[in-house]
């Protein structure tokens, strides 16, 4: 059997796999990317990008329904789940498109099937029809994680649900239990309370989005039963039995009580795709389902690289995005800085949003350091106001005594596209000085920013 050699072989087409095979591709290294599914990982397909599609759907029926509150006078709305559903797979199918024209514009072989490990810097790619070899002297496994299975709650297309079949829906229940308050359930608990499906939440901490900042999480469990969300926090599931079509779930801990519903919707984490990759008698070690590595994406094989979420927290594509290319580099012989996890942002596209970066007040004050915090709430920002979105704030954490901009929280409207400035802050480890003169422009939701930043030192102007 031939076998053809590459410089660089990444196992893996996700938003991980596929930007380090474009950026070997551009420093001149002969390239190959092998994909058993589909370009674009779960991320484009079944991840980030169609789930912000749903949601924007979401977004724009809860604006025809108070357009009256703007002058304007409407029918009433009703969603048209299926038409959703299509759009959001229409976007992603675009999105993957895009991702083969970049391969082959880049120049990068692309190998449909299963690749594994077999020694001496090869890999046997099994396809659908026959097998090939391929070797490479550099082989970054960038092969993503998948939702965690609860054991009794195996998915189907009718009463379990996980993330594909969230998706995809054939039909809208009447009631869902979403197990986990991640980001993943909390995005979800939204699009469908938004079509009106009566939705519960199970969260064993005693907070949704527990990863959060404090006060943002509260923010944000309060905003979510205010809109009729229930909340069971502090809980667990304890015992499920089917029901005709629908499920009883009793749950125990804080909320101690039986639930009737529909659907079971799981989120509750992910396990890293380790398996049949070979790794068995090599020097790649594997912890907690995931690969470690170095802060270059090298693990204890040379020549074997992980990257993006099969090689950990957090799990996010602009993380793995930005491990490619620093693995990438670091092969080709540069010198790029490792990824720092804190300067790592992070949005949930609830409603409403969460961003942030950098460290919440309380893993600072756990780290021993000194503090100045700022809160500006969007209530008191012109924008917002006229938008009539003047729900949530921005926050910001100091640290005393140098001044240096160390963490950035908001809620509210959009601030997922506005965290990025605070990205850059931190990145280039800004103080209040510089971030107290920057002019913010009029009107912006971004001047909440600013005034957070003020707040922080007893200057706020408007609140």
């Amino acid at each position: 059997m031939k076998i053809e050699q590459f410089d660089v072989v990444v196992v893996g087409g996700g938003p991980g796999g596929y930007v380090a095979a474009i950026r070997a591709a551009q420093l001149g290294l002969r390239t190959a990317l092998v994909e058993k599914s589909e370009l674009g990982g779960i991320c484009l397909n079944w991840g980030c990008i169609p789930t912000k599609a749903l949601l924007r759907s979401a977004d724009v029926l809860r604006l025809v329904r108070k357009a009256h509150q703007f002058g304007v006078e409407v029918t009433k709305p009703e969603p048209d789940l299926q038409a959703m559903v299509a759009r959001s797979r229409s976007v992603a199918a675009q999105l993957q498109r895009g991702v083969a024209h970049l391969m082959k514009k880049n120049g990068v072989t692309v190998l449909k099937g299963h690749a594994r490990l077999t020694g001496n810097g090869r890999l046997s790619v099994s396809g659908e029809q026959d097998e090939a070899i391929v070797a490479a002297r550099h082989i970054v496994l960038a092969t993503g994680a998948r939702a965690r299975t609860l054991p009794g709650l195996e998915a189907d297309a009718d009463s379990v649900w996980y993330y594909r079949e969230a998706l995809t829906p054939s039909r809208l229940p009447n009631s869902m239990l979403v197990i986990g308050g991640g980001a993943i359930g909390i995005e979800f608990a939204s699009f469908y309370h938004a079509l009106g499906v009566r939705v519960h939440v199970v969260e064993m901490a005693d907070r949704a989005l527990p990863v959060e900042d404090a006060d943002i999480s509260d923010y944000v469990g309060q905003s979510l039963q205010t809109q009729g969300i229930a909340l069971h926090l502090g809980s667990r599931i304890a015992h499920t039995q089917r029901r005709g079509a629908g499920w009883d779930v009793e749950l125990e801990g804080s909320s101690g009580t039986t639930l009737n519903v529909d659907v079971i919707l799981v989120a509750a984490g992910i396990v890293g795709n380790v398996e049949n990759l070979g790794l068995e008698g090599t020097g790649v070690k594997v912890a907690n389902s995931h690969i470690v590595t170095d802060g270059y994406g090298a693990t204890g094989e040379a020549g074997v690289y992980a990257i993006g979420d099969v090689a950990g927290a957090p799990w996010l594509a602009h993380k793995a995005s930005h491990e490619a290319v620093i693995c990438i580099e670091k092969i080709a012989g540069l010198e790029p800085h490792p990824i720092d996890a804190d300067r790592v942002p992070a949005c949930t596209y609830s409603h409403p949003q969460v961003a942030h970066v950098g460290l919440t007040e309380q893993q600072a004050r756990d780290a021993g350091r000194s503090v100045r915090v700022g809160k500006f709430p969007f209530s008191a920002n012109g924008k917002a106001i006229a938008l009539g979105e003047t729900g949530g704030f921005v926050k910001v954490v100091f640290d005393k005594d140098s001044g240096e901009l160390i963490g950035a929280h908001m809620v509210g409207e959009e601030v997922t596209e506005m965290i990025q400035g605070y990205v850059v802050a931190i990145g280039l480890e800004t103080t209040e000085a510089e971030l107290i003169h920057t002019i913010f422009p009029h009107p912006t939701q971004s001047e909440a920013m600013h005034e957070a930043v003020l707040s922080a030192y007893g200057k706020a102007l408007h609140y």
